[in-house]
């Protein structure tokens, strides 16, 4: 059986490079909104699709930018990366590429009748979720989970109330899901795609070669959430005889599975593995026992997990390392939602990443905590009918073959986990208050905080992703915003570089703001440069050529993340993150609040300490050289 890949990345990995997409761009609307008659052609409401859909089927398709336009965006984007030889020969294959009647023509000709295509409702759908999540060989855990940490809850210490809370809160939210009668989100006021809630309950990524597919159950039929304590797995079924388990029930069966729970192997550590071994060591467990079918399909149909793990994190750090990974037992990390809960109360979430991008998680946990603690929702009903069924222990025949199964795979996942170095920088200096009296985009400044801390530990700048979000258009996911500018790589030389005073410094830096804002809003516009350029190379037939753009040396070094960045900010959450994409990387998650700005940082051994050190640094110098810009009455933190 094929191993770990820990120590070779795949090129999947870097096509996946991070997926949260900018929350600072996408809002709600009122609930109460609807029949909106003032959005422009060609937004159009159907009602029969019910209101979280009500707008899917006129949202405008994904476009292909034209060559010319794509050719010269790239040429923008690799400039600052690359010698005077090194452009001049990008250049060339790069003008080759697009002249009239030559490869690039043919291949956007092509391009062009996949998306006029009726069959494709978005020409790069089904080919980014095969290449850049179902085919990925990798362990989803580190390399695809991410996490949410939950600031705390102080009326709910204890784990079992603190649980039925998150879970009664939970169905609320799956209930408009379910019914399609959630609120859409919308983009600089227009309805986004909300496609991919589909995927939010009763789903499950399956492991299988040579790619993994999602299955989606029916709620109507599967409703239970699936509980995991001391790697023991509970069926609780949150409907009995048409009514939802109230929050008094709900902790009633969560406080029966913390007393009757033993501790069994850990079957959900096979979920941790690299997808081929995940995918036979499942056969290895389907034909160990008949039914060991039946308990798959319970943990792959139920709505969704809540795990209670047998940790008491307190540090930012211990709550990341929990929420992201855990012991890798206590999980079974093929589901999209899983809420976490510790014996200290604390709690928070992570999701797999294979069908849903980061914002609808980040909806629900924000939905999750802010009724929780504005007391929104009824969690005081005493009332426990006596009919209610017990946690259904969902029991594994465990062979010795199964058993050698899951040993390989704790042994696996320690070496890859004990590889990651986990930093957390929350810097309380200052937040998005001040950036805003800066006259700044947040994220384009968090931006720029990132490069001038990777300038400063390197002496240079490197590759650089950020997730933009694409889901104005139909099943839109993301695209690449390419962080490193002419502007920025400027603007660090000249912060760093005594001689040069700090107005001229502060002109440079709202230049390389600026030049950050229009590249992610080209991208969130569908005209970035990497889904178009993958989308013409996927179309090369199996004995044509390879164009020179593509064999050119550039092309892989410009998307070799060298830094993979995103941004979701929650007043609810004290933590968010996940993993770097290349072994000589930085997976850099940040939040954004109103006077804080944190950071997740994660290496394989490049030294998270000092990334951390310097992002500090960073934000602190970025400040102080913009003070003097502001007038006094603003100047004020």
């Amino acid at each position: 059986m094929l191993r770990v890949l820990a120590k070779s990345r795949s090129q999947s990995q870097v096509l996946r490079s991070n997926f949260k997409p900018n929350r600072q761009i996408i809002g709600m609307a009122p609930a109460n909104a609807r029949g909106n008659s003032s959005l422009p052609a060609p937004y159009k409401e159907d009602s029969s699709k019910g209101p979280m859909l009500r707008f899917e089927d006129s949202l405008p398709r994904l476009p292909v930018p034209t060559l010319e336009e794509t050719a010269a965006r790239y040429l923008k984007s690799v400039h600052p990366l690359l010698s005077e030889t090194e452009f001049a020969s990008t250049t060339k294959a790069v003008q080759e590429f697009v002249k009239p009647g030559g490869v690039g023509s043919k291949l956007q000709e092509k391009l062009v009748a996949r998306r006029e295509d009726p069959k494709h409702k978005n020409w790069i759908y089904e080919w980014w979720n095969a290449a850049a999540y179902m085919t990925y060989r990798d362990p989803v855990v580190p390399y695809v989970s991410y996490f949410y940490s939950h600031r705390d809850d102080r009326r709910r210490r204890d784990p079992s109330k603190r649980a039925a809370a998150i879970t009664t809160a939970a169905l609320e939210f799956k209930k408009d899901v379910d019914n399609g009668t959630l609120e859409p989100e919308y983009m600089k006021k227009l309805p986004i795609s909300m496609e991919s809630y589909q995927w939010m309950f009763n789903c499950c990524r399956i492991p299988a070669r040579p790619a993994d597919y999602p299955e989606k159950y029916s709620p109507a039929e599967n409703k239970h959430i699936l509980v995991i304590r001391k790697n023991q797995f509970f069926k609780v079924m949150h409907e009995v005889d048409g009514k939802q388990l109230n929050t008094s029930e709900l902790e009633q069966q969560f406080k029966t599975i913390f007393q009757k729970a033993e501790r069994v192997p850990a079957v959900g550590a096979l979920t941790t593995e690299n997808r081929d071994v995940w995918t036979d060591a499942r056969e290895v467990l389907l034909k160990a026992h008949s039914s060991n079918a039946a308990a798959l399909k319970t943990i792959e149909s139920a709505s969704f997990v809540v795990c209670l793990d047998d940790a008491s994190p307190i540090t930012l750090e211990e709550r990341a390392r929990q929420y992201w990974h855990g012991d890798g037992k206590n999980r079974w990390f093929d589901k999209p939602l899983q809420f976490i809960i510790n014996d200290n109360g604390t709690s928070g979430f992570t999701g797999e990443h294979g069908m849903m991008d980061g914002t609808p998680t980040q909806r629900i946990n924000d939905y999750v905590c802010e009724v929780i603690f504005n007391n929104k929702l009824d969690f005081s009903d005493p009332t426990i009918r006596s009919n209610l069924p017990e946690p259904t222990v969902v029991k594994f025949h465990i062979t010795k073959e199964v058993q050698a199964e899951i040993q390989r795979a704790e042994k696996d996942f320690t070496e890859v986990i004990g590889a990651h170095e986990l930093r957390v920088q929350a810097y309380q200096g200052y937040g998005k208050g001040l950036i805003k009296k800066f006259k700044c985009s947040p994220d384009a400044y968090v931006q720029m905080i990132i490069q001038l801390a990777y300038f400063k530990m390197y002496g240079k700048n490197r590759p650089t992703y950020e997730s933009a979000t694409t889901r104005r258009f139909q099943q839109g996911r993301t695209e690449t915003c390419r962080s490193v500018s002419d502007e920025s790589v400027a603007f660090c030389k000249a912060i760093t570089d005594h001689a040069v005073d700090s107005k001229e410094a502060a002109e440079l830096f709202h230049k390389a703001v600026k030049a950050h804002v229009a590249y992610i809003t080209a991208a969130s516009d569908g005209k970035g440069v990497d889904r178009h350029l993958f989308g013409l190379k996927k179309l090369l037939g199996p004995n044509e050529e390879v164009p020179a753009i593509f064999t050119d040396p550039t092309y892989a070094y410009s998307s070799t993340w060298r830094i993979s960045s995103s941004q979701l900010s929650s007043e609810y959450f004290n933590g968010y993150g996940w993993s770097q994409v290349v072994d000589d990387g930085w997976g850099l998650a940040y939040m954004i609040n109103e006077n804080s700005i944190q950071w997740n940082v994660v290496s394989k051994g490049l030294g998270s300490e000092r990334m951390s050190f310097y992002l500090n640094e960073a934000a602190g110098d970025i400040r102080d050289m913009l003070l003097p810009t502001l007038e006094p009455a603003k100047a004020k933190l």
